[in-house]
This record gives structure tokens, C-alpha cells and sequence, in this order.
């Protein structure tokens, strides 16, 4: 009932946050990893060639994502909104007419840099700018856009590929992303937090103050979150990307593992709205040292795994941590770092994040070749997840003091 009450109050600004995150499905791996056959049939790329080009792509759009999220602090959504919309649908029609696989990096990176970077940027900072005790309840609600993305768009467009030329569909993507801008006009009329409200409605963080990039990334607490940030996008990323690999060692069918995508988003939705309701309850420094052992825990059970059953189990754990990722992470750059700075702070962290997608296939591909299979890595990659828990913990037990006096 609690969130009823709170979509119907506050509708208008959830579904713009929904749309954000929904419309950033372009440059998600997820998605552009749909067309990975027909381009590399296109530009007769080998699965090496592919991987470096969009690992060089997604690692130019992280670098280039600490300068450009700092934007989401000098621009109100709706305006920044349009401009990287705009962007993020030339990006598409560059892949539709895309000549040659020079060009290709460079697709890669506009891609990435306007879906996944920036796209999802701008939801996450609306969410902790606009909402300050709900934080977690607008965070679960929007970041839904992430799950709904997943669940539909590779199945319309592949169904659609066996109508439609690839290029031709890259064409309907950006038809998809100019046809919501509208919309976001429309719901945005009038901005939750007004520019001349900005320094009225600013929450700050640590020992009461505004934290800046540079002084959160001198702070230590910064440095013991870096594995929290960077591993579920590397590991995560890689379990996707290395799904056909993976279903050959385990001698399962791949249809058979895709079939149990539905099991990972649905406990990924659930986990979602009952970790942004844990966040606003107990805090989010209750929550961010546990966030990390789902994902240890479902990497640890998919290694085992000797029957597509178990499998679905694996995935399953896995989504708990993808929905509290989803919301916590977001939620601890502004408690303990204030909003006044936020869209330069998160700016930082979704760099990492992005940087993290890219090298998650790139590091996993090549202990493959070195004859080291994906399931035998999932151990070490447990025992990553394990090793970031215990520095995201130690940093918050350290720190958390210096929150005492804000915490609800």
C-alpha cells in the first residue's frame, strides 16, 4: 500500500525516471550484443576482433563519462534529457549505416556512452535529487525501466530480425528514442527540483557537508567502495556475454538457460522494491556491506551447477543482488556524499561502472583462450565478490559515524 500511495503522489516523476532508465536499453550490452552476428558477418570480424572493438568503445565512453556526468549538475533532467536523447538516437542511425569496423569503435562508444552512460545517469541522479526520505522507494520504481528493457526489447527485435534487415532495426531504435522524447517534455513541464530551488533542497552527507569530486576521491571511503562498483558490471556483464561458452562446458542447450531469463527478472524486480524499502527503513549503510554476497553466492552455485535446475537457482540468486545493486548503490553516493554534487560524484562512478562492462568479457575471454573455461573462474570471481563485501564494510563501520546525526 505504502508504494501505491506513493507512485499516485508522485507518478508523473517516476515514470520520467522509468523512461530514463527504459530508453538507456539502446546502449546496453544486453541489447547491441542482439546484432553481434550480423556485424560481425558484415565486417567479417572473428569473436576476438568483436570483443576488442567494443571493449575499446565502452572503455573510451568511461573515460569520457567523468566529464560528461558532471553535466547532470549544471543541467536541469529535462533539458540534459533532450540534448543526450537526441545523441543517443544519432548513435543508433550511425550503427544502421555504419561502413567499415573503424567506424564501428566509434558507434560502440556513442552508444555506450548515451545509453548506458549517460541515459542511466540521469535517471539515478533525478531519483536521489528529486526524493530525499523515499530515496529507495523512487530508485526501485525507476530503475524498472532496466528490467522491463531486458524482458522486452530482445524479444520484439528478435522476432523482427527474421522480417527486417539488422541495419533497418537500428533505424526502429532510433524512431523508439525520438518518439519518448515528447513525453519527457510533457511529464517534465515543471521540474521537481527547480534550478533556483537547488541550494534549498540540497541533503548534505559526511559531517554535514557537500562533498566535491575531488575531495570524495582523496576521501578513503571512496577507494574501498571501487570493487563494490566495479564488480557486478564486470562479472555480471560477462556471465551474458559468456553464455553461449558456457552452456557448451555444462553441456546444456542455450535456448534452455535463456528460457530461465524470465526467473532472473522477476526475483531482480522483487529484490528491487524490497531493498529500496530496506534502504529508506534501516538505511543504506545497513544495506551496502551485504549487497555484494548475492552475487558471490550465485557464482558459486552456477560453477557447481550440473543441472539446468541448479542453474536457474544460480541466476535466480543472482538477480537479488542486480535489485539491490540497483538501488542501494545509488542511494550511499548521496547519504554520504550530499546531492549538491551528485551528478559529478555519480559521474565518477559510472565510469567505473562502465569501465568494469568492458573489461568484465575482455579478462574472462582470455583466460578462456588460455584454456581456463568460465565455470572454473566462477570461484575466483566468488571470492571477488567476498573481498569487496568485507572492504564496502569496513569502510562503512568506519564512516558511518560521521552520519549519525542525519540518519533517519
Amino acid at each position: 500500500m505504502a508504494y501505491l500511495q506513493f507512485i499516485r503522489a508522485n507518478w508523473l516523476f517516476l515514470l520520467a525516471g522509468f523512461l530514463l532508465t527504459f530508453t538507456s536499453s539502446y546502449g546496453q550490452t544486453y541489447f547491441i550484443s542482439l546484432f553481434a552476428g550480423d556485424i560481425k558477418g558484415s565486417f567479417g570480424l572473428s569473436d576476438g576482433q568483436w570483443g576488442g572493438i567494443y571493449t575499446i568503445g565502452t572503455t573510451l565512453s568511461a573515460i569520457t563519462m567523468v566529464w560528461a556526468g558532471v553535466l547532470t549538475d549544471r543541467f536541469r533532467v529535462r533539458r540534459l534529457s533532450f540534448w543526450v536523447m537526441i545523441a543517443l538516437a544519432t548513435a543508433c542511425l550511425a550503427m544502421a549505416a555504419v561502413p567499415n569496423w573503424i567506424a564501428l569503435i566509434f558507434v560502440i562508444y556513442a552508444l555506450r556512452l548515451t545509453g548506458q552512460g549517460m541515459m542511466s545517469q540521469l535517471g539515478a541522479v533525478a531519483m536521489v535529487r528529486w526524493f530525499e526520505a523515499t530515496r529507495g522507494k523512487a530508485l526501485s520504481l525507476s530503475s524498472m525501466g532496466f528490467a522491463m528493457g531486458q524482458a522486452i526489447l530482445p524479444v520484439v527485435f528478435v522476432a523482427l530480425f527474421a522480417v527486417f534487415h539488422w541495419r533497418s532495426l537500428w533505424v526502429l531504435a532510433a524512431v523508439l528514442v525520438l518518439v519518448t522524447m515528447p513525453v519527457m517534455l510533457a511529464l517534465l513541464r515543471q521540474e521537481r527540483t527547480p534550478q533556483s530551488m537547488a541550494e534549498t533542497t540540497q541533503v548534505a552527507g559526511m559531517d554535514g557537508m557537500h562533498w566535491t569530486r575531488m575531495q570524495m576521491m582523496r576521501h578513503g571511503l571512496f577507494w574501498l567502495m571501487i570493487p563494490m562498483i566495479i564488480g557486478p558490471a564486470a562479472w555480471g556483464t560477462a556471465l551474458f556475454f559468456q553464455q553461449v561458452h558456457l552452456t557448451e562446458v555444462k553441456g546444456w542447450s542455450l535456448v534452455s538457460f535463456v528460457a530461465l531469463m524470465p526467473l532472473y527478472t522477476v526475483t531482480s524486480v522483487i529484490s528491487t522494491f524490497v531493498s529500496g524499502w530496506a534502504v529508506d527503513r534501516f538505511g543504506v549503510n545497513r544495506v551496502t556491506p551485504v549487497q555484494m554476497l548475492p552475487f558471490a553466492l550465485s557464482f558459486a552455485v552456477l560453477a557447481y551447477a550440473d543441472t539446468i535446475f541448479v542453474a536457474g537457482v544460480g541466476l535466480m540468486i543472482f538477480g537479488v543482488g542486480q535489485g539491490m545493486q540497483a538501488t542501494a548503490t545509488s542511494v550511499f553516493w548521496a547519504e554520504f556524499y550530499g546531492t549538491r554534487y551528485i551528478g559529478s560524484i555519480k559521474a565518477v562512478a559510472a565510469a567505473l561502472m562502465v569501465f568494469g562492462s568492458a573489461i568484465g568479457p575482455g579478462v574472462t575471454g582470455l583466460f578462456i583462450d588460455l584454456g581456463v573455461n568460465f565455470p572454473e573462474q566462477m570461484i575466483p570471481i566468488a571470492i571477488y565478490y567476498v573481498i569487496a563485501a568485507a572492504m564496502a564494510t569496513a569502510g562503512v563501520l568506519k564512516y558511518q559515524g560521521k552520519l549519525a546525526r542525519l540518519q533517519r
